[in-house]
């Protein structure tokens, strides 16, 4: 068996140390995992408010959508594209529109999120919600265009107006939803 000579020169060693021995400043994760629980009570309260008669009101965000949308970014393991499917299904049902009109919606936006969550998730919440406007937007627009397509009648622009006032709300869902998080990161940073 030939060996190779160890090249003992002091810089080839210390660039293999220096390299080896790189370590991130924090070696804990930027930010807690969410639990579950607390996703699907969010989800599933959401919801419920969705289903007030406040909806009636065209130009109204869309909290279901935003929390869906939310959820994808931040947590893309447990709430995917399926998930936003069914809940748009379910709202489908409970409008009593056409079929699929805001599952489309609600899948569109959720795979937005998820295709720029690992980009998103490095910025504050105005930049994410700069970055998610024209996904809001555009779901909703095509599913507003389809809509008028399999109706025979144009609705009006509302679905633009309801996309900037669910963009708008980003920043508030980002402080409410991670609100847990970040308890639990300043009880652990007081203790230790």
């Amino acid at each position: 068996m030939v060996r190779k000579p160890e090249n003992s020169s002091p810089i080839a060693t210390a660039g293999r140390s220096s390299l080896s021995s790189l370590q991130p400043i924090d070696s804990s994760p930027f930010k807690r995992p969410s639990s579950p629980i607390f996703i699907w009570v969010t989800l599933l309260l959401v919801w419920l408010i969705s289903l007030l008669p406040w909806r009636l009101w065209q130009p109204g965000p869309d909290l279901l959508l935003l929390v869906i949308a939310f959820w994808c970014m931040n947590e893309p393991l447990r709430i995917n594209m399926l998930v936003a499917f069914c809940f748009g299904l379910l709202m489908d049902v409970h409008d009593g529109g056409l079929l699929g009109e805001q599952a489309l919606t609600y899948t569109l936006v959720a795979y937005g999120a998820l295709q720029l969550s690992r980009r998103l998730q490095r910025f504050n919440s105005i930049v994410q919600a700069i970055h998610m406007l024209p996904i809001i937007i555009l779901a909703e627009g095509v599913a507003g265009l389809s809509h008028a397509w399999l109706a025979g009648e144009w609705t009006g622009w509302h679905w633009l107006w309801s996309g900037l006032f669910t963009a708008a709300l980003w920043p508030l869902a980002d402080v409410l939803l991670h609100m847990p998080q970040r308890r639990l990161d300043e009880t652990e940073s007081g203790s230790a």
